[in-house]
């Protein structure tokens, strides 16, 4: 009984402990949030702008991380929304909505009135009622340094039928996050974790919420047992038993002052609704058996056919004080509830008979003929454009171009390889983390993702297919080249970054060229009325490299910042 009582104190001790955390980190964060709430709204302006629905065939979706892919409940369909790119020296933030016909293997934009904000790592969820239904919660939005970060607490529905967005206002719900999972179980919302941050605080969650798809009302679970610790961007499935299971995800807590450490959770749990309780759940450790996938963050999940659930790729991550390297995976793993099992997902490989096919060689769509394939594969090189609306409301327009894969790549001798040259290296997608996954028919279908090249973060905009039935090959559906994404380089941004929230860009051009020519440098000008904080959230990667060029490459980043703001405080004040 000692025991006991004091395991519950401790637990609710702990509980307070996260409380107070959660209420520490709001605080500080909310200025934070209310910068960049003006950058939304500006955003929600332009899409106010919008007043019908236009679908207009276009091009593959570009290149993207954190986006949610969908498969639609009754038709033929893929629906890709949100997400974000980084370029090197800015943040993109999206609230686009692509549709991907599967049998005609094209792709759609459909631009629909009020949709929800720009936003990446949200969740979203298909329901059949209605005609179909896409739910999205949360998520999160980046100022274009990518310093900043709010997080959305609203909740939409897509009505597929209708294409119609809705906002459901429910109080009671979850906190604003991102990073968190969320499925759908009998005709409700389940949703476990997920994590907030702002520029010096974080703090990650193991609450469970659900939403009731009748009453469109929100109600916090409080289950039994020892359930997982905070974390995000976990594996979350049902059962086909009706449990939900969570497995791995990512946290980190601070061990010193500015040194924090993560930690990939490789740990697994079951939620469990008690029966003849309503509203009564309780957690439990499980302990599968198989092959387990080994430790990584940034996997990608999808709901595989027999009810198994599906884990691809992520990324392995050594952590040193000052240094984190990764190593990038595209791995595939099934998890069987029935048996408790794990196992890995091995590809057979393409089969010893005349129609092979290599590398890059273009799938043939699911219900396409022989002819409309072939037409396909004899486009030429495609150039992709695509416009961007930056935060002062300019327009920029990014072209990229894209290989469409023919039979003018192949060599003619291929129909005529030998059984053992057929059976070489396997098409398959490269290492990758943050991808968007999703199963239609039996089909897993993959885009998108990013991984690490040294110090450059490349984003990817392929799409691949794989049949979980032959398990023989991946197939390419878009193929793409990152080598000619575009990077800028962090010694070239600072300036530009500057400029581009502001009426002065040229002047900050001007900048970047008389520091070149080693000249006095010119900072970046205040602007009539502006307040310190407007100044500086924009000016800020300015300031940042001035100081940090002043410090030296070893000092710390906090004593960075610290003599950055004191600069621009000191230039804000003298220019007033």
């Amino acid at each position: 009984m000692g025991k006991k009582g004091k395991k519950e104190k401790k637990g609710r001790g702990a509980e307070k402990t996260a409380a107070k955390m959660e209420k520490k980190v709001s605080k500080r964060s909310r200025k934070e949030e209310e910068d960049l709430e003006a950058l939304i709204a500006h955003f929600q302006t332009l899409d106010a702008k919008k007043t019908q629905i236009v679908e207009t065939p276009c091009s593959p979706p570009s290149a993207r991380l954190n986006a949610s892919l969908s498969a639609h409940p009754e038709k033929d369909e893929l629906i890709l929304f949100g997400g974000e790119y980084f370029n090197g020296q800015k943040t993109f933030l999206y609230n686009e909505l692509y549709i991907y016909n599967i049998r005609k293997d094209s792709w759609t934009k459909v631009e629909i009135p009020s949709p929800p904000p720009r936003r990446c790592a949200h969740q979203a969820v298909v329901v059949p009622q209605g005609g179909g239904q896409l739910w999205i919660f949360g998520g999160e939005f980046a100022s274009p340094d990518g310093e900043q970060f709010y997080h959305y607490k609203d909740l939409w529905v897509l009505h597929l039928a209708t294409k119609t967005w809705e906002q459901v206002r429910s109080p009671g719900g979850p906190s604003g996050r991102s990073g968190h999972r969320m499925v759908a179980w009998k005709r409700q919302l389940i949703l476990f974790g997920g994590f907030h941050e702002s520029t010096r605080d974080y703090i990650y969650y193991n609450d469970v919420y659900a939403f009731d798809l009748d009453t469109f009302t929100w109600s916090k679970l409080s289950p039994s047992g020892t359930g997982p610790t905070p974390r995000s961007g976990c594996q979350m499935s049902v059962t086909p038993q009706g449990s939900i299971v969570i497995y791995g995800g990512y946290s980190k807590q601070r061990v010193k002052k500015d040194v924090d450490k993560g930690t990939q959770h490789s740990d697994m749990f079951l939620l469990k609704s008690e029966e003849g309780k309503e509203g009564r759940w309780v957690w439990t450790r499980i302990n599968p058996s198989g092959t387990k996938p080994t430790p990584r963050s940034g996997f990608s999940v999808a709901m595989a056919p027999n009810s198994q659930t599906l884990l691809f790729g992520g990324v392995c991550d050594e952590e040193e004080e000052e240094s984190l390297e990764g190593d990038f995976l595209n791995d595939l793993y099934f998890y069987d509830a029935t048996k408790n099992r794990w196992f890995a997902g091995q590809l057979k490989g393409p089969k010893s008979e005349k129609k092979k096919r290599r590398r890059g060689t273009k799938a043939e769509p699911e219900g396409a003929n022989k002819q409309e394939c072939e037409e396909a594969s004899a486009q030429a090189p495609l150039e992709v454009v695509r416009e961007v609306i930056t935060e002062d409301g300019t327009v920029v327009t990014i072209k990229q171009m894209l290989a469409a894969p023919g039979p003018s790549k192949q060599p003619q001798s291929d129909e005529d390889d030998s059984p053992e040259e057929a059976g070489g290296p396997l098409v398959e997608p490269r290492p990758r983390s943050n991808a968007m996954l999703a199963v239609k028919h039996g089909r897993l279908y993959l885009y998108g993702g990013m991984f690490e090249a040294g110090d450059r973060q490349v984003t990817l905009s392929d799409f691949y297919c794989l049949d979980l039935h032959k398990m023989d090959q991946w197939m390419v559906l878009v193929e793409a080249d990152p080598d000619t994404q575009e990077w800028l380089e962090e010694t070239d941004s600072e300036d530009s970054d500057a400029g581009e929230g502001a009426e002065g860009g040229e002047e900050d051009e001007e900048d970047e060229d008389s520091s070149e020519e080693d000249q006095e440098p010119q900072h970046p000008l205040v602007t009539p009325g502006e307040q310190f904080t407007d100044y500086l959230s924009r000016t800020e990667q300015y300031w940042v490299k001035l100081a940090r060029d002043d410090a030296g490459s070893e000092a710390k980043e906090k004593r960075v910042l610290k003599e950055a703001h004191a600069m621009a405080k000191a230039f804000f004040d003298d220019s007033a």
